[in-house]
């Protein structure tokens, strides 16, 4: 080495521009908890929580029901089954969370194909598990439904189809999210699976609402759907059946009826936990109707909490978006929040005998092995969607791209 050189140690620590490496985790962290929205990741956990209770009162009165001579399950089966799936859930959830946009959104329409690709053996006779005349899972040691995983993913597949029209106005985004509608409504009815393709419907028309398309699209888009579930009712007997049922009036022996009476019976704070006596004649207690066992045994005040939640998620989330200049952004996360405040309201809905029965769970709330995971993989993604740097100022108001006005570019900051 020439005199004139000057020495340089070689650097021997495990440092990384002056600072030690292990400090990138809790930087990361810093950076995750200033820009995650706080609020909408505190309603969630607060809801899991009130789920988990739920679960542990409407737990005794399924395992009684599947309980034989030879074999008695634990009253508390579903609740600790329920307390591994939402340990599960939680981790997916807070692991999603810390991803940037554009991951997201690339995970979002991996997993929204992958789910396309499983619901074609789903609904192949002996290939996909058929419970109550219905093939909606596949059985490998696990039990996997592919539709529930679908959700998350579908509704960011329409978002980032329909943000193309930020490029060119002239794409035909509307017919293109059109066809992938038609795509997943046709693979659900074969299930049957009436309920989830109107969830699956709503959430495309809100998106559609939400991306500017012009309203004589908008009008025929109505009147395809309305003449749709004419149809519907005429040729498809599993959507016929639930909505005769729905109009024609219950009897004390229809699901639909008995979980209202379920609920109801509690009167306004309830029966007290575990003292509940409908909920043991509830089929499915623990899962769709876990609104009523709520009802008997907390009452209508805790039932009314419920809705309040997730009102306040559905407000919480729009707000978060009225100024959010990326139009992606705006339609994923208003299509997340369609998926999941719908399922919740038409669940409650069911219960109240004010919707006909879908067959649908309580989001963050219901027993489910894979809901309660893919509820949270919505939420996980719809927490890196929304994340926002709290420093940086915007100038687009988002509510301006609902009007039709160009955001100034895609990839606007955060």
């Amino acid at each position: 080495m020439s005199a004139t050189q000057p020495y340089i140690p070689r650097r021997t620590d495990n440092r990384v521009g002056g600072r030690p490496r292990h400090r990138s985790f809790w930087n990361e962290l810093r950076v995750w908890w200033r820009e995650v929205d706080r609020v909408l990741l505190g309603l969630v956990l607060v809801l899991m929580l009130i789920g988990t209770v739920a679960v542990s009162a409407g737990s005794p009165a399924t395992a009684a029901r599947l309980s034989t001579a030879d074999e008695a399950l634990d009253p508390l089966y579903f609740y600790w089954a329920h307390l591994r799936w939402t340990a599960i859930g939680v981790m997916a959830m807070l692991g999603l969370s810390f991803l940037q946009r554009e991951d997201a959104r690339r995970i979002g329409i991996l997993l929204a194909f992958a789910m396309v690709v499983l619901m074609i053996p789903v609904i192949i006779p002996g290939i996909g598990h058929e419970v109550n005349g219905a093939r909606r899972w596949l059985k490998f040691g696990l039990t996997l439904q592919p539709s529930e995983f679908l959700k998350p993913g579908f509704a960011i597949l329409l978002a980032w189809i329909l943000s193309w029209r930020i490029r060119d106005p002239d794409l035909p985004v509307a017919w293109a999210t059109g066809a992938v509608m038609a795509l997943v409504g046709a693979l659900l009815m074969l299930q049957p699976n009436f309920g989830d393709t109107m969830l699956f419907g709503g959430v495309w028309f809100t998106l559609i609402l939400l991306s500017g398309v012009a309203m004589k699209k908008i009008a025929g888009i109505i009147v395809g759907g309305l003449s749709g579930v004419t149809l519907t009712y005429f040729f498809y007997d599993n959507a016929r059946n639930r909505i005769d049922s729905f109009f024609a009036g219950g009897t004390a022996y229809d699901q639909v009826d008995l979980a209202q009476r379920t609920l109801l019976s509690g009167g306004w704070t309830g029966t007290g936990y575990g003292l509940g006596i409908r909920k043991m004649r509830l089929p499915e207690a623990h899962t769709d109707y876990i609104f009523s066992v709520v009802g008997e045994e907390f009452g209508l005040l805790a039932c009314a909490v419920i809705v309040a939640l997730f009102l306040a998620i559905v407000v919480r989330v729009l707000v978060r978006l009225a100024d959010e200049e990326n139009l992606f952004a705006l339609l994923a996360g208003a299509g997340l929040t369609a998926q999941l405040g719908g399922q919740a309201f038409i669940n409650m809905l069911v219960n109240l005998q004010l919707f006909p029965s879908k067959g649908m769970t309580l989001p963050l709330v219901s027993y489910g092995g894979s809901s309660t995971v893919a509820t949270c993989v919505t939420v996980g993604l719809l927490l890196a969607i929304t994340r926002r740097n709290p420093f940086l100022t915007r100038e687009t108001p988002g509510l301006k791209v609902l009007l039709g006005t160009k955001a100034e570019k895609e990839g606007s900051p955060r």
